[in-house]
This record gives C-alpha cells, structure tokens and sequence, in this order.
C-alpha cells in the first residue's frame, strides 16, 4: 500500500511503518515531539510528504496528512483538516515551514482526493 490509497489512519499507519513514527503537535508557535516534548521552530522542519483528503458527503473526512522531518533527525506526522475546519494555529505554524521542490512542484502528484 502507498500513501494515499486509504484514509488517514492508513496513510499514518504507513507513514510510521516508513519511519515518520513520532507525532506532533503544536505548543506555542512551535510544533513539539510528544513522545520527547522536544519543541521545533518552523526553520528546524522539512514537510517531506503530504497527503489531503478530500470528504465528498463527508466534512470530518476533509484532512491533511503531513510527513515532517526535523533538522535532528526526527520524522513524524501531524493531521489536520482544512478550509473552515482547520486548526488556524497549525496552519500558521505549517505555513512557514520548508517543502522541497520535489514535494511542492508536483502537487497534482502529492494531492490524493477522497
């Protein structure tokens, strides 16, 4: 199974089994390793893979799937829903956070609808 050809919880699921294993969340502008309590400014991330999901009858489907590494080697993921359902501190945190070419150029790619 690739990303993308499931819901959330496979996409993370298979996330994690590729190493992206430690969860994020954001505490005070910055997002944090919960496992380590280890805090991250946006200039220490790399989104290396997203996946959104897109709920056509369903709202609580529209997600974003982020795989995120950090400058020390952390990877991990971090949800969150989009349009009016997503979390605006996340999405200012995220917003300022690097993507390379690779992942930004091809979004048609990168984008997976559900």
């Amino acid at each position: 199974m690739r990303p993308g050809d499931g819901d959330v919880a496979s996409v993370v699921d298979e996330l994690t089994r590729r190493g992206f294993s430690e969860d994020f969340r954001v505490v005070d502008g910055r997002l944090q390793a919960v496992a380590t309590g280890e805090r991250f400014r946006p200039e220490d991330l790399m989104i290396r893979e997203f996946y959104r999901f897109e709920g056509i009858s369903d709202p609580d489907d529209m997600a974003i799937v982020y795989g995120i590494e950090t400058t020390s080697g952390a990877r991990g993921t971090v949800v969150d829903a989009f349009g009016v359902y997503s979390d605006p501190v996340l999405s200012a945190v995220l917003r300022d956070v690097p993507m390379p070419e690779s992942v930004s150029a091809p979004r048609s790619e990168a984008v997976r609808r559900r």
